[in-house]
Order: C-alpha cells, then structure tokens, then sequence
C-alpha cells in the first residue's frame, strides 16, 4: 500500500484573532491551498467562526496582552504546552513579542526545535532613549538571547533598520535572521482607483493609540482648518483596551467635533473608505515593522505620509509615493499635506508610483512565499 504524503502541520501563535484575519491570514489559506494542516493558538473574540470555516483549527488562548499577574501568565503558557501537545506541529509560527516569549518556553518544554518567530517592529522600547525603556530594554535582550537560541530558530523582522538593532546586540546569530517586508497586501482588494475630484479626505488607519499619531493628525487638521475647509481629516479604527496608550472613547469623540475632523470607528469597508480618500496619513512615532495601514493606502493608488521612522520609510519614498516628515515636526506635516491638496497631478503621480512598488515588493504572493521559503529552511531538514 503507497503511503500519502504527510502534511506538515502548522501553529500559529498570535495573541488576537483580529490581529491574525489583519496580518497573516492570507499567509495561512495559501498554506492551506498549499496542502500545510493549520491551527491557531489565540484569544478569539468574534472571528473565530469564519477562520474555523476556511479550515483552520481554533485553539483557546486565555492570554491577556496587559496582564502582569503572575498566576495569568503561567496559565497562559501551560495553554501553549497544551496546544503544542494536541495539534502536535511540525513548526511553530508566533507573532509579536509576548507570544514569542510564551511559544519559546513552550517549545523548549516540548522540545520542538522549528520556531519560527515574527516581530512586527521593535516599538517603543527600542526606539525611546527615556530611563524607563532602557532598564525594560535591558532586561527583553537577556531574555531576548535565551529563547532565540537554537540552531533551527529563525527571527523574521520587518525593516533593515530593526535588522541592524539586533545584530548589533548580539541577541541571535545573523545567519538566523530573515528580513521579509511586512505581512503584504492583497493587491486585487485593495486595487487602483483613480482620485476623487470633488472631495478631499485625508485618512489614518490604525489602532487608536497615542503612539501612532493621531493627537498630531488632530493638531494638523487644526493648522489646516484655517486654510481649507475643503480637506477632511478622518480616523478609523477602535481603541486597544489592552494598551495603555489608548486614547478614550470619550476623547476621540470630542475631537470628532471639530468641522474637519471625523472619528469613523472601526470600519469593515476599508478599500471603499481609501477609494474615497486623497491621501493616507500615519504620524506614528515609534519604528513600526512596515505599516500595513502605508501599504493598503499605496496600493489603492494614493499617494501617503509618514514620519521619518523605521518602518515608514521603507514604504515612503520621500518624494516619490510621499512625504516623510521630521518626527513631530507637526507644521511640516501640515504644510505636506497642504502641498498635496493644491497639487491634483502631484497626487496622482505618487499614487501611480506607490501602486508601481507594491506591486513590486509588497504584494501578498511575494509575501507569502518568502515566509513559506524560511519555513521550508527548516522542515526540510
């Protein structure tokens, strides 16, 4: 009797089934098509129905992103032991640094040696030069080099700027380390679409968090106020219960009252919400992986604004498809945006151009078979 091929089974770790259907859910239905057997570990909310229907298999995870109790946390990574122990993977794919800390001390307790672990942007705590994120950065790199030891670990990182960070701290060996360009973009759903001529909305897209800056966004659709009561400001997105650098509902509302400036909520209809838009915006002030809000809005054809930080300009390139603009240099945010709007066919130009290197380097395919490439790295040995 001729034996099958075995499928090579897949886990997923990633902390919330939002996150997951945003960042790597195309990654797992071509897996799939592929003939890779999936689950996902994670903390479900309300899509875990529809990722059961595309044939992914659902595992509970109890984990608390802003937890710091003691007894959580340990639960939380019995909760990986117990996945590891019923899905039985061939590898291990976890995302962001929580649950790449709980994944690797669940698989040192399996001995499951193919990990493969995705930082989207080192964030805050690499970025800042403050007190506090040098002792919390200090004790993440001691930590960091323990479970990123192991000959078939590799570290998928976003941008050659968090590349370089690592390396330079010897926290894992370069040869393990694999640069892939964000989580991509479906570039048929997210297609081109010529500008609006009669409206000209300016959009941030993204969690609604200090850090990414939308008090900015909102002090610049203030400047501009008193030059155009044309350009409309919108925000959409929710805030993160679990980040305490989340703006109140309360707050976001009370800005939404200003004539130019609108808070939208979270919002499933996102490509109608960019098809609308002149210019996709994100003031963020921290290094980002690359942001997924630059790519969706570069590939619909609009050209987009950024802060010079690690992430942004890898998409952004400064006169091109954009702007990048001095961190927190909130008039010359203003005054890009301004140029943009007096500037039809300069915005048009950067939208065809910013469709042009998506479709070059950013899009979901390219994406996917680079990290099924890394993963191959390993189970093919």
């Amino acid at each position: 009797m001729k034996m099958g091929k075995i499928q090579n089974r897949i886990l997923f770790i990633v902390s919330e089934d939002w996150y997951f259907v945003s960042h790597r859910l195309e990654l797992a239905i071509k897996s799939i098509e592929k003939g890779y057997n999936v689950a996902l570990l994670s903390r479900y909310h309300k899509d875990k129905t529809m990722i059961e229907n595309l044939g992914i298999q659902t595992i509970d995870w109890t984990l608390d992103r802003s937890s710091k109790n003691i007894f959580k946390e340990t639960i939380a990574i019995k909760n990986v032991v117990t996945a590891i122990n019923a899905f039985k993977p061939h590898l291990v794919h976890s995302v962001a640094f929580k649950p790449v800390l709980y994944s690797a001390i669940g698989c040192y307790i399996k001995k499951i040696d193919n990990r493969i672990f995705a930082l989207a942007g080192l964030g805050y705590v690499f970025s800042s030069s403050s007190i506090k994120a040098k002792i919390i950065q200090f004790v993440l790199k001691k930590v960091m080099k323990k479970m990123l030891m192991g000959n078939k670990t590799r570290l998928i990182l976003q941008n050659p700027n968090d590349v370089t960070v690592l390396e330079s701290s010897n926290l894992i060996a370069k040869n393990k380390i694999r640069l892939i360009r964000g989580a991509g973009v479906n570039v048929d759903k997210f297609f081109y679409k010529e500008l609006p001529i009669k409206t000209f909305n300016v959009v941030l897209s993204s969690r609604m968090l200090y850090s990414k800056g939308i008090e900015d966004f909102k002090e610049c659709a203030k400047i501009i106020g008193g030059l155009s009561k044309h350009i409309k400001f919108q925000i959409v997105g929710k805030p993160d219960e679990h980040n305490p650098d989340s703006i109140p509902l309360n707050v976001l509302n009370k800005w939404s009252k200003a004539e130019n400036f609108e808070y939208k909520g979270f919002r499933n209809d996102m490509v109608k919400i960019l098809h609308e838009s002149s210019l996709v915006c994100l003031p963020t002030s921290y290094g980002e992986g690359i942001p997924k809000a630059l790519l969706e809005g570069a590939s619909c054809g609009r050209p987009i604004i950024a802060y010079d930080v690690p992430g942004c300009r890898e998409i952004v390139e400064h006169g091109h498809n954009g702007f990048l603009i001095e961190r927190k240099n909130i008039n010359s945010l203003a005054d890009a945006i301004y140029t943009l709007y007096q500037n039809y066919r300069l915005c048009v130009k950067m939208g065809q151009n910013g469709r042009r290197i998506i479709e070059k380097n950013f899009t979901t395919e390219i994406i996917v078979s680079k990290t099924q490439k890394v993963w191959e790295e390993l189970l093919i040995r």
